[in-house]
């Protein structure tokens, strides 16, 4: 990569990798994972230092992030408003389910959970990272916001992000696009998602989509719980609240900039397609 667009994708890569290395990294093994020559990815790591998003711990010299970038992006999730407005209504599923509730948006071709509420005050408790990317193609989040789009949308926005294998999640994750295909089309035939050992084992989601009637989802609401304990006749039993209270979130969404503009463009390109395939 050369010019400013190699610097700036190569920053950005540094940033996306220290993001999933907790206790950071040496500049060698940095530098091999991302295919960056040493000497580049020194100079790259001096600028970060510099400007306080990255540090180099005492003891072994491997690089780390700073919170600085976790700062920026709960300022901005404070900004929009997106968390002022869902978490009581978050706090409220929780109680009712005792389990983790979590809010999904949707951002471009991306789901990120960016709220959570935890029901669950004792024993087993699931309780991931949050911020980090939904798998569109075994995670209940991503079935429920699949099945708001046409089939073909769907796929072709799994095919590009990839299937989330066996292997890398749970056990029961689909492992054809056929397979996630017939998952979405039931979520979408019933309001919403139910998984078993899908994105991780041992875990069971339910997801629904936040949305405007037959409008894209804008956001999505899932409830998440250990399998031995968050059955499937428990999902069954919660979703009528799941769906209410996914609906409460889209009414409410409209004092959030972030949801209004999602919204906004979910619309102007929903009404784009129509023409394209009017014609």
């Amino acid at each position: 990569m050369t010019g400013m667009n190699g610097v700036l994708e190569r920053t950005l890569a540094i940033l996306e990798l220290l993001s999933q290395q907790g206790e950071g990294l040496e500049l060698s093994a940095l530098a091999d994972r991302l295919g960056i020559p040493r000497s580049a990815a020194h100079r790259l790591l001096a600028d970060l230092v510099r400007l306080g998003y990255v540090r180099q711990s005492r003891g072994h010299g491997d690089y780390l992030l700073t919170t600085k970038l976790v700062a920026m992006g709960l300022s901005y999730l404070s900004n929009t408003g997106i968390v002022d407005i869902a978490q009581p209504l978050l706090n409220r599923l929780a109680d009712v389910s005792g389990e983790l509730v979590r809010l999904s948006v949707v951002d471009g071709e991306r789901l990120t959970w960016v709220a959570r509420a935890q029901g669950a005050r004792q024993g087993l408790r699931y309780d991931p990272d949050m911020g980090s990317d939904a798998r569109l193609s075994c995670s209940s989040s991503g079935w429920a916001w699949l099945s708001t789009m046409s089939d073909d949308e769907a796929l072709a926005l799994v095919a590009r992000q990839g299937l989330g294998l066996p292997a890398q999640f749970g056990p029961a994750a689909p492992a054809t696009l056929q397979a996630v295909l017939a998952a979405v089309q039931t979520t979408r035939t019933v309001g919403y998602s139910i998984t078993v050992d899908t994105y991780t084992p041992g875990l069971s989601a339910m997801s629904a989509p936040v949305r405007f009637a037959k409008q894209p989802a804008f956001g999505v609401l899932t409830i998440a719980g250990p399998t031995v304990r968050f059955t499937p006749e428990r999902m069954l039993a919660l979703a009528p609240e799941l769906v209410s209270v996914a609906a409460q979130l889209a009414a409410a969404s409209g004092a959030s900039p972030f949801f209004k503009l999602t919204t906004d463009v979910a619309t102007v390109a929903d009404s784009s397609r129509k023409l394209i395939y009017a014609d």
